[in-house]
């Protein structure tokens, strides 16, 4: 038998989805026939997996030690601070529902197959050591990013700490009530702020985006404002407001305009890209996630009105000053 007391990252949750994450190893079928014959019960009385949690509730699993230990198969929660490349994280703010990273160049922001280290087990590793969580909570709630970026793109990346900064985070960065701002250096000159709409249409094989001006089957409307902040006799260093927030939006976006990213070797200019990559080693896009602002009403506190900004990778900031 087994009493598991329901705490602050565990509460909001319907009960047989904390049970499928507690259990992870076991079926449904095998957790609602225990929740119907009460050996799975809630503050001691029958359950049927509907209910919703709340901070210090009680699940009782009246099932044998050996039963619990085969269904809680113990998966490693985090990699081992050993077994991380060396990485200090670059926090830009943290209270105790979330947290904002400036993500390094090269680096995922989540796993894109098991091997992968990401940006997630560097913010579960710095969790852990700071003791905001242990192991055994790992097994019930994991910190998690909110919104991703692509991994040759640097950057404000925002993390939840409790479930509730997870949600909270998430809903608000799906209805777009976060302002999201880049830098990127094109090249063109672009002399005039432009408000852009389109159409964005993905070939998942590839994972290659293509922009139009009408809509196509399968295609996504997308809308992107650039304003330059300076000027060059080739390029041109541009702030984004990205509104939509598609697949490779900025990047197919000002390249469909004839102003493509330098350093983009996927939808950019090649040979621009070549000089940059001999004269400035330069091997990946020249996109930074530089800025979020938030409205001065959120559901956290903390968030109202904050402005978050993150500075330019050194590289960036060599180049636009030799460049423009």
């Amino acid at each position: 038998m087994q009493t598991i007391r329901i705490e602050k990252n565990d509460a909001g949750q319907r009960a047989d989805k904390f049970l499928a994450k507690y259990l992870s190893e076991a079926p449904k079928s095998f957790l609602y026939k225990m929740m119907r014959k009460k050996n799975i019960t809630l503050n001691r009385k029958k359950m049927t997996g509907s209910e919703s949690l709340s901070e210090g509730d009680q699940i009782e699993l009246f099932l044998a030690d050996e039963t619990i230990e085969k269904f809680s198969k113990r998966q490693e929660t985090a990699f081992r601070k050993e077994k991380l490349p060396s990485c200090r994280l670059s926090i830009l703010y943290e209270d105790e529902d979330v947290l904002f990273i400036n993500k390094p160049c090269g680096m995922l922001s989540q796993k894109a197959s098991p091997q992968d280290i990401s940006l997630v087990e560097y913010l579960t590793a710095y969790l852990l050591e700071e003791g905001v969580v242990t192991p055994e909570e790992l097994r019930r709630f994991r910190p998690s990013v909110c919104n991703r970026l692509d991994r040759n793109t640097s950057g404000i990346v925002t993390a939840g700490k409790s479930l509730r900064g997870l949600q909270v985070l998430s809903e608000m960065l799906k209805d777009r009530t976060v302002r999201k701002y880049y830098r990127t250096i094109v090249c063109g000159q672009i002399k005039e702020p432009i408000r852009a709409c389109g159409y964005l249409w993905k070939d998942e094989k590839k994972n290659k985006v293509t922009v139009t001006s009408h809509p196509k089957e399968g295609s996504m409307p997308i809308e992107t404002e650039y304003k330059p902040i300076r000027t060059g006799r080739k390029y041109t260093l541009l702030e984004v407001h990205l509104i939509t927030g598609r697949t490779h939006q900025i990047r197919a976006h000002l390249a469909s305009l004839g102003y493509p990213v330098l350093g983009d070797y996927k939808y950019g200019n090649r040979k621009e890209n070549d000089r940059m990559k001999k004269e400035f080693g330069l091997k990946n896009q020249l996109l930074h996630a530089c800025r979020m602002e938030f409205p001065d009403s959120t559901k956290l506190e903390n968030l109202s009105g904050l402005v978050v900004t993150a500075p330019l990778p050194w590289q960036f900031q060599k180049i636009q000053n030799a460049c423009i």
